[in-house]
């Protein structure tokens, strides 16, 4: 709550949104069975998703809550929406999370990671993986993601996925026959053989990868705008929380 009230309290900051895995499963377990689900999720933790976002709410920012999709659609689908309104200077996704960076556009919408104060850009993408923002879903596909239960393709690594697809763009563009690549790659022909015998599984990932950009996001430009917490909604949350003095700090201390 401190973290958040901090950022919609900053000067550059003119318009707040978050996005919540409301529901840990997505459309996206439908496609495959082996990808990430709220098992192993401590029940104290996951007891706290609905207080999370209502403390959220109560500090007065729109919150998105996904059922069908995950929290990284929402926020695609608002950089997506927003970073299409000429009225905009610049979309700000705050998360670490590299799924996001396939929706990374040059200077307007960039990813920044709060805790490390890192900014990244379309050149930040290129230089932290080795390929453009279009291509992270299908460096993804091929490398995998444990935290989304993404296997990925064997012997593809992130370097030699990162020189393919800088060279090739997308999966469906490899050649199947190492022969035909016009880049020396080591392990190239294995490589190339993996990825054949697997072309179907690789399309797959590609597609588990790849964030929607058509999420429920009703809310105008004006509606982000952030006009303060919700006095009365912060005052129950803290109190149930034992958070007071932190109710007063933003509020000016009067309870009675």
């Amino acid at each position: 709550m401190r973290s958040l009230y901090s950022l919609a309290r900053a000067t550059e900051v003119t318009h707040v949104a978050c996005a919540f895995d409301t529901v840990v499963e997505s459309f996206r377990n439908d496609m495959f069975d082996g990808y990430k689900t709220g098992e192993g999720i401590e029940p104290e933790l996951h007891a706290q998703f609905a207080l999370a976002e209502r403390a959220v709410r109560a500090l007065g920012l729109v919150v998105w809550s996904m059922i069908e999709f995950e929290a990284d659609d929402g926020i695609a689908s608002g950089a997506a929406k927003f970073g299409a309104d000429p009225e905009v200077e610049r979309v700000v996704m705050c998360s670490p999370d590299k799924d996001l960076a396939q929706m990374v556009d040059g200077e307007r919408i960039v990813c920044f990671d709060r805790r490390k104060r890192h900014l990244m850009n379309a050149q930040g993408v290129v230089d932290k993986f080795g390929v453009q923002p279009a291509s992270i879903p299908d460096w993804l596909a091929l490398v995998g993601d444990s935290a989304d239960g993404i296997p990925g393709i064997p012997r593809w690594g992130a370097k030699s996925s990162a020189q393919v697809l800088a060279r090739y763009g997308h999966i469906d563009e490899i050649p199947d026959d190492a022969e035909e690549w016009d880049i020396k790659v080591r392990g190239a022909a294995g490589l190339a053989q993996n990825l054949a015998g697997a072309r179907d599984d690789a399309r797959l990932y590609r597609q588990l990868a790849v964030l929607r950009t058509d999420a429920p996001i009703s809310e105008s430009l004006g509606d982000l705008v952030w006009r303060g917490v919700d006095e009365a909604a912060l005052r129950e949350v803290c109190e149930e929380l034992a958070f007071e003095r932190f109710y007063d700090e933003v509020t000016g201390g009067d309870r009675a």
